[in-house]
């Protein structure tokens, strides 16, 4: 069997931009656009861990106030744990008192239990009309178009309801 010469593969462009090192809430990958979205390049690097939160902050959309509001109402939604499971839980099984009898029932620790009380306490504050977009974006870390859609709202609306529910977040949680 005779070898094949390979072709030199050519190096790829360098990006404009120097991409920094991976590190806490960074995993780069490069993207193709689709033909409508190409304005200048056809592939571009976006972050995957950025929250759609992070990225209206980092280009002025939100002030550092909201986005600390955000930020505090999805660490309470994370700490209690309201986010659906998407596989088994693989904690140990609790062992019980007695040799052959049944465990124990596990209680919820108490920063858990605080959490969740944080979390419907601020969402109650915001209200029920701003509280959707509030929890798809914020918590639940969808863009803002895909809770807009899935709110039936029109386009751009999203926006704007969001930032009044930061707004009411913020008041809240006496940010200033």
């Amino acid at each position: 069997m005779a070898k094949t010469a390979r072709r030199p593969v050519p190096p790829r462009a360098a990006p404009e931009s120097p991409i920094p090192d991976a590190g806490p809430n960074r995993l780069f990958a490069e993207v193709r656009l689709s033909p409508s979205a190409v304005i200048d390049r056809a592939r571009v690097t976006v972050n995957l861990a950025e929250s759609p939160l992070g990225w209206l902050v980092r280009r002025g959309m939100v002030s550092p106030r909201q986005f600390e509001a955000g930020e505090r109402l999805r660490a309470d939604f994370t700490r209690a744990q309201l986010a659906p499971r998407t596989t088994m839980r693989w904690d140990a099984a609790p062992a019980g008192r007695s040799p052959r009898g049944a465990p124990d029932a596990i209680d919820a620790s108490t920063a858990q239990v605080a959490a969740k009380a944080r979390f419907h306490a601020a969402v109650t504050a915001v209200g029920g009309g701003l509280a959707d977009v509030l929890w798809r974006v914020v918590c639940q870390g969808e863009g803002l178009e895909t809770a807009e859609r899935a709110l039936g709202w029109p386009a751009r609306a999203g926006k704007v309801v969001l930032l009044l529910a930061l707004d009411r977040l913020g008041d809240h949680y006496q940010l200033r």
